[in-house]
């Protein structure tokens, strides 16, 4: 079905905007793929902040053009669905993680910061680790000399204890000492 021009200028304004969001695009093939697992691949692909279109080539060649996403003009061919995400990372790992299970999605290129990547860049760019991931990895290099350091001022600390618990000790016997005689002497 064909659209007309209102609704082609529709389209190319509302993916230009996504394009305008978007840190990443990654193209893929999905010639053969049951209603039912694209559906499935869309379910994952916006809980995890993906927008996923289906487009004419010619469209989103317009509706990218003077973007950073221009320079992937030469692999737009085919049929292709088109992944856009804000996050860096997103839409290389929902198209990569469907493409593992279902091999009828066939990545085709990607781009991230400029830059076309081919499949193998798609699936390293996959293989990073999400913000969360990172942050929390970042925190526990952070943490790391600190927790090492207290690990050893409390070994320290215990050992200064057990060195400081014998006077401790010494000084208590002497003074029990002393009541002894004293009692003697009160009782001669």
């Amino acid at each position: 079905m064909s659209l007309n021009r209102s609704e082609k200028e529709a389209v190319i304004s509302e993916v230009t905007s996504l394009a305008a969001k978007a840190q990443t695009l990654v193209m893929a093939e999905y010639r053969g793929i049951t209603v039912a697992a694209m559906d499935k691949l869309r379910v994952n692909a916006r809980s995890n902040g993906v927008t996923l279109s289906v487009l004419k080539n010619t469209l989103a060649r317009r509706a990218v053009a003077g973007s950073s996403f221009e320079v992937a003009g030469d692999q737009m061919t085919g049929p292709l669905i088109y992944g856009f995400s804000v996050d860096a990372v997103a839409a290389a790992k929902v198209v990569a993680e469907f493409a593992k299970t279902n091999d009828k999605l066939v990545i085709r290129a990607g781009v991230y910061g400029g830059k076309v990547l081919d499949v193998e860049g798609v699936k390293q760019l996959a293989s990073i680790p999400s913000k969360e991931v990172l942050l929390a990895q970042l925190c526990g290099l952070l943490m790391s000399p600190i927790s090492r350091t207290a690990v050893v001022l409390g070994a320290l600390s215990a050992k200064k204890g057990e060195g400081a618990a014998a006077p401790a000790e010494a000084a208590a016997e002497p003074a029990a000492e002393p009541a002894a005689p004293a009692e003697d002497a009160a009782a001669a």
